[in-house]
């Protein structure tokens, strides 16, 4: 291998499966990954042991991917799945990203600049990320969801699919998110599986459960614990089960 990376400024380890030969320079590739080709790859990126990344893959220079992370997974549905499957075979992870052990991003997903994808972290199909956001430890988000930049989402929160979430959002760990009031009795319509709406700059606290097609107001505050069954209004404090609005927050999420 010292002749390859001589050649062509990049590290390929000799026990590694690598089929694409669209490689940024300075970038190093490490033992048993396997690489499909039609994978565009930039400079200096890192790829730790066992990484499993799928042709229409685009990887932004300056992301590190750690070990046993699997980018461009095609969803199946197994013969069980009420909803139809829809992904463009591609994913694009921009740069300076950081992709956690044993992350799995689907086809069909863009991730923003800077961001930080958990360890254990599942990403599923038609899903945007923004920019310098955090998915922590064992985030799952589903389909077609949009989440913003410099948003955080804390460990082991689920996202529920057709959802959306603004810039600036603080989600804390443990918080469920839901898009089906009939609990999977009525089969599947999408005007009918919504997600919540969140607003820009919203704090959601611990163990909250955000029930579908609730819209949160920008600049909103949900207690931990809390149960959200009805709207936010924007710049309000919400608390209880069922939430109730308390008072009014200001601009910095302090109390009037």
């Amino acid at each position: 291998m010292k002749n390859l990376k001589e050649k062509f400024n990049y590290f390929i380890h000799e026990f590694a499966c690598v089929e694409t030969k669209d490689i940024g320079t300075g970038t190093r590739i490490l033992a048993f990954t396997v690489i499909s080709d039609d994978v565009k790859i930039g400079d200096n990126v890192v790829i730790h042991p066992h990484v499993t990344i799928e042709a229409g893959v685009t990887i932004g220079d300056g992301v590190e991917i750690f070990p046993g992370a699997y980018i461009g997974k095609e969803p199946k549905g197994a013969g069980g799945m009420a909803r139809a499957i829809s992904f463009a075979k591609k994913t694009v992870i921009h740069e300076n990203c950081s992709i956690g052990p044993n992350s799995i991003i689907y086809y069909d997903v863009e991730i923003g600049k800077n961001t930080l994808i958990g360890d254990n972290a599942s990403i599923r199909e038609q899903v945007k990320i923004g920019e310098f956001c955090i998915l922590s430890r064992c985030v799952t988000v589903n389909y077609n969801t949009t989440i913003g930049n410099r948003t955080k989402i804390m460990d082991l929160t689920h996202i529920t699919g057709n959802c959306e979430i603004g810039d600036d959002v603080f989600i804390s760990v443990l918080v469920a998110t839901t898009n089906d009031k009939a609990i999977g009795q009525s089969g599947y319509e999408e005007e009918r599986i919504q997600g919540p709406k969140i607003g820009n700059k919203v704090a959601i606290g611990v163990g909250a459960n955000i029930l579908p097609g609730i819209s949160i107001g920008e600049g909103a505050i949900i207690g931990s614990a809390s149960v959200v069954n009805k709207d936010i209004p924007a710049g309000k404090m919400a608390i209880g089960n069922p939430a109730r609005v308390i008072r009014s927050v200001n601009k910095n999420n302090k109390d009037e």
